[in-house]
């Protein structure tokens, strides 16, 4: 294993200097797949300061477009962390108590090895000779790095959306090794509509001509127009109708009439184009085909004889279950069934529905309510943790 600090990544046709940290493991990991893959890098980023006895580690799982740039200004976007409303000294997560950790997960594209990764074989990018990874292999792959820290017990898995996959995933692969659990805005499996939306995704970015059959990095391409409707598409599942009603209506853009042809007549469609040019400055065709393809492949019942209830039978693990009333894509009924299953094995479970018509983006926006419930949460957890269970202070 081997340590680096700030190193270069290559982001569509650019080569960008990340700040951070990143670690080599030479050891081959399995996948849920029955391959055997390494060499693995795992870049992360790291906020507050560890106790002595390692007690106060609050890992953080990212979402499908996030990183693990979570609580300062990114190094490509320049804009704030995607949860800097929820991580940083006084809030919710206190980096003045805990200390943080957050991993670009494998597969993806800003550090840790993914499909844009150099092949050590043939010194090309892996391209789609990058073997299809899982949530599963994403968790695991973090484990690595939370037994390099040489942390044993993390206070807390907190994390939305695929970011919520991976937390259950550690409770039901590692419940010795996590504390306190809070999935938000989640499902302990995807749903046929969700694939189906990522099947559009992806067959836009494989139909873009530039996108060359995955090899587009050697013949410096980009597939630029796919990737940018792939995140169109899925940007519209993140938002709610109310939401998209009161930031556009029907309002024209920049124009008092239509114009009747195809341009962007509307506020709502010159949004959603932005939002597709945008991210492909910062995200990999690829990494989006396999990242979007592990969601897919998540079915915790599947794992454990069908039965839910299986996954978390006799865990240890405190959870805190969020939902969000206007949340079509991960809705609160998905929730539920988490915290049924959690209620029949007798597991210690919290639940909150938010009222918020954001949509299933709510989780990442200044929601009241939500940042009270974490803020309460992690707080009880923490007086049992740090002062009931003798497991040290936070200081």
């Amino acid at each position: 294993m081997t340590d680096t600090n700030c190193h270069e990544i290559r982001i569509q046709d650019k080569t960008v200097q990340l700040p951070g940290q990143r670690v080599l493991f030479e050891e081959p990991m399995p996948l849920d797949s029955g391959l055997s893959f390494g060499p693995i890098e795992i870049a992360y980023q790291t906020y507050g300061t560890l106790n002595p006895d390692k007690t106060n580690a609050v890992l953080i799982c990212h979402a499908l477009t996030g990183d693990q740039f979570v609580s300062e200004t990114h190094p490509i976007t320049e804009k704030p962390g995607w949860w800097s409303l929820m991580v940083g000294p006084g809030k919710a997560i206190d980096t003045e108590k805990y200390f943080v950790i957050c991993s670009s997960v494998i597969g993806g594209c800003m550090g840790s090895t993914g499909p844009v990764s150099i092949s050590p074989e043939t010194g090309k990018p892996y391209g789609l000779n990058f073997p299809v990874i899982t949530i599963g292999d994403m968790v695991r792959a973090q484990k690595r790095l939370i037994d390099h820290m040489g942390i044993e017990k993390l206070f807390c898995v907190i994390g939305g959306s695929m970011g919520g996959m991976q937390v259950l995933q550690w409770a039901v692969s590692y419940p010795e090794m996590v504390f306190a659990a809070i999935p938000i805005a989640t499902a302990p499996r995807h749903t046929a509509q969700n694939i189906a939306f990522h099947e559009v995704g992806r067959q836009a970015i494989m139909a873009d001509p530039d996108w060359c059959h995955g090899a587009y990095l050697e013949k410096n391409k980009v597939p630029r127009a796919g990737l940018s409707v792939a995140r169109m598409t899925a940007h519209v599942t993140y938002l709610s109708e109310p939401a998209l009603h009161r930031k556009f209506g029907r309002r024209l853009q920049d124009r008092s009439n239509l114009t009747y042809g195809f341009d962007a007549d509307f506020q709502v469609e010159s949004y959603l184009r932005h939002q597709g040019y945008t991210f492909v400055e910062r995200f990999d065709a690829n990494s989006y085909l396999y990242i979007t393809r592990a969601m897919d492949y998540f079915d915790l019942a599947a794992e454990h004889k069908g039965r839910l209830a299986n996954a978390f039978k006799d865990s240890p693990v405190r959870f805190c279950v969020v939902s969000f009333t206007s949340d079509w894509l991960f809705p609160t009924k998905a929730n539920r069934d988490i915290v049924h299953a959690l209620n029949a094995v007798a597991a210690d479970v919290s639940f909150v529905e938010v009222e918020s018509d954001a949509g299933h983006d709510a989780f990442l926006l200044d929601e009241p309510e939500f940042h009270e419930t974490i803020d309460g949460f992690v707080k009880g957890c923490a007086e049992r943790w740090f002062n009931g269970h003798g497991k040290g202070t936070t200081s």
